[in-house]
């Protein structure tokens, strides 16, 4: 009897145990079934029940991808790296053919066994490189086991990204840059001869999709946002936020000496213009810069209603046109193509849809424009006096100042009744108050340097 008594009391315990998490496979340990290659020319074989990618020379960056898209879930894998081989695993990753010609990108979360040891960091794959290093978090740091099998725990859901390496809280991100996309698995590229032949194996591939609520660990790590922040990236590389996503410093009304009392609005990081009818500069009226710039990289965030109208203008003196209407300046559009009809008007063919140089010049008409209620990135280069436009990091247009071309166009327009028209030396950056409500955030600027300068 008392024998009986502890076999039932061990099935008990056992069956108590249990793992009833809802977890699904991803790898079924045997094939590659559910994944396609995607990038370079690294191979990935199953071994003993686990996936080998193998490093191969001089070729680009190569991903082993989900056939299915992911939005909201909880995964966790295994893996093991060779010391000398970067690696990383990717999530809410995509490859368009509209962006860079089909080349993936996406959040990464890195697997790196160098002396740096951000394994577990966030880094972002093509695009804005990375968002969230360890340099503050050593105790992650320390947790990376060389030559060893790691364990990760990634939840992505809704605009929060967590890890954990060995269990120990790695990031804590906050970032609405992208919703949804494939899950990858990273063989870096390679161009030293001694590095080739190196492996990165990964092992019980797992993930749920419902009921998430109920799986989620709690992280000891304060959320970090990207929200009106400088990416580690853009600090190294000399950019400053124009806007700090909270107040009005550094900004006044084109034709004010202070910023305009109505017709503007921040809230939540957002500065948005209101509507007003759809009238130009008759609410608050423009914003500028106080700050004047010549050489320069700008890129804003912003997000459109249905048949709104605005602009981003650069090279602006506020001393021209003190009476009705905007300032003057060179201005990236920005407007609703379908639905407001001066997407059909100028003395340009196309010339005042979004992302063109408005009145004077088309934006490439494969353009690729999120739809209205969704973030798109304007991106502004001029460096001595060549300027580009980009939209969603893609360029769309490109023009000397001051050329007897740009001169042609100008004389073609209705600028031509302003003097040397976008030829300032130096002006303000302007954003546009035309009565219809749209949105801005991340609004960030980098003074091109002396070397840099063609």
């Amino acid at each position: 009897m008392c024998i009986l008594i502890c076999i039932l009391f061990i099935v008990s315990c056992s069956e108590s145990k249990k793992d009833n998490t809802p977890w699904v496979d991803l790898f079924d340990g045997k094939t590659l079934n559910g994944w396609h290659i995607k990038g370079g020319k690294a191979t990935y074989e199953v071994e003993d029940g686990a996936i080998v990618g193998t490093s191969v020379l001089n070729t680009k960056n190569t991903f082993l991808c989900s056939d299915k898209m992911y939005g909201d879930f909880i995964l966790e894998i295994e893996y093991k790296v060779d010391s000398k081989l970067n690696s990383g695993i990717q999530i809410r990753s995509n490859s368009i053919e509209s962006y860079r010609e089909g080349e993936v990108h996406g959040y990464q979360i890195e697997i790196d066994p160098s002396e740096r040891a951000w394994s577990a960091g966030i880094y972002e794959e093509s695009r804005r490189g990375w968002l969230y290093p360890l340099t503050d978090n050593p105790e992650a740091q320390k947790a990376f086991k060389q030559n060893d099998w790691n364990t990760y725990r990634i939840e992505a859901i809704g605009d929060t990204i967590k890890t954990w390496i060995n269990g120990v809280a790695a990031t804590h991100l906050i970032d609405d840059m992208t919703s949804s996309g494939f899950i990858g698995l990273q063989v870096h590229n390679i161009d030293d001869i001694e590095k080739e032949g190196t492996q990165v194996i990964w092992r019980t591939v797992k993930i749920m999709t419902e009921n998430l609520d109920q799986y989620m660990k709690t992280s000891t790590l304060q959320a970090k946002t990207t929200l009106n922040r400088l990416t580690h990236p853009e600090s190294e590389a000399g950019w400053k936020l124009l806007w700090n996503g909270e107040t009005t410093e550094g900004w006044r009304g084109a034709k004010l000496n202070d910023f305009p009392e109505a017709g503007w609005e921040i809230k939540n990081g957002i500065l948005s213009v209101l509507a007003s009818g759809g009238h130009e500069s008759t609410a608050g009226g423009d914003i500028v810069s106080l700050e004047k710039y010549n050489n320069f990289e700008l890129k804003v965030d912003f997000k459109i209603t249905e048949g709104a109208n605005s602009g981003i203008k650069y090279f602006v003196n506020t001393d021209l046109n003190k009476g009705e209407g905007s300032s003057i300046g060179l201005e990236f559009q920005i407007l609703d193509d379908v639905k407001h009809p001066d997407a059909k008007l100028g003395n340009h063919d196309g010339s005042r849809t979004i992302s063109s140089l408005y009145d004077l010049i088309q934006a490439d008409t494969n353009k690729v424009v999120n739809p209205v209620g969704e973030w798109n990135q304007a991106r502004i280069i001029s460096n001595n006096n060549h300027v580009e436009h980009w939209l969603n990091n893609r360029k769309v247009l490109e023009y000397e100042r001051k050329s007897d071309d740009y001169r042609k166009l100008v004389a073609e327009s209705k600028y031509i009744e302003w003097e040397n028209f976008g030829e300032a030396d130096s002006g303000h950056i302007l954003i546009q108050d035309h009565g219809d409500f749209v949105s801005f955030r991340n609004i960030k600027i980098r003074e091109i340097k002396e070397d840099e300068k063609k």
